[in-house]
């Protein structure tokens, strides 16, 4: 049988979730949550026009902002703030929150993970590829 803190670590990338061990509870991280949300429905590999991709936006958001809402009460009771007025698009969002918020984060039903939010930089060129 699988215990709840394996399920929830799913929500996580392995490596995260062992930076996340070494802090303090109450430390703050900054972390993209993705939001289950539903409306993009059916596209069948079709291409849609430019009204049906609005409307299937349209549709990510507010089903986002749905979750959102599910999770707002977690985001507050664990000192977190939102970073953004509202998720993308894709459903996501970034948040500054104490690692022990992010636990919570994962065992809600309106999150479907939690990322990591660093920085990308460019990898520096070798001269073999160039």
């Amino acid at each position: 049988m699988i215990e709840d803190s394996e399920i929830d670590r799913n929500k996580l990338n392995p490596e995260f979730a062992t930076r996340l061990d070494r802090l303090a509870p109450h430390q703050k991280v900054r972390v993209v949550v993705l939001l289950h949300s539903k409306g993009a429905g059916n596209l069948n590999g079709k291409r849609q026009s430019r009204l049906e991709r609005q409307s299937t936006i349209q549709s990510l958001r507010e089903s986002a902002v749905q979750s959102l809402a599910n999770v707002n009460e977690i985001i507050q009771h664990f000192e977190g703030k939102l970073l953004m007025d509202c998720p993308d698009a894709l459903g996501s969002i970034p948040i500054e929150i104490t690692a022990a918020g992010i636990d919570a984060l994962t065992k809600s039903e309106a999150v479907k993970a939690v990322m990591e939010n660093s920085s990308i930089h460019p990898v520096r060129s070798t001269g073999l590829f160039d």
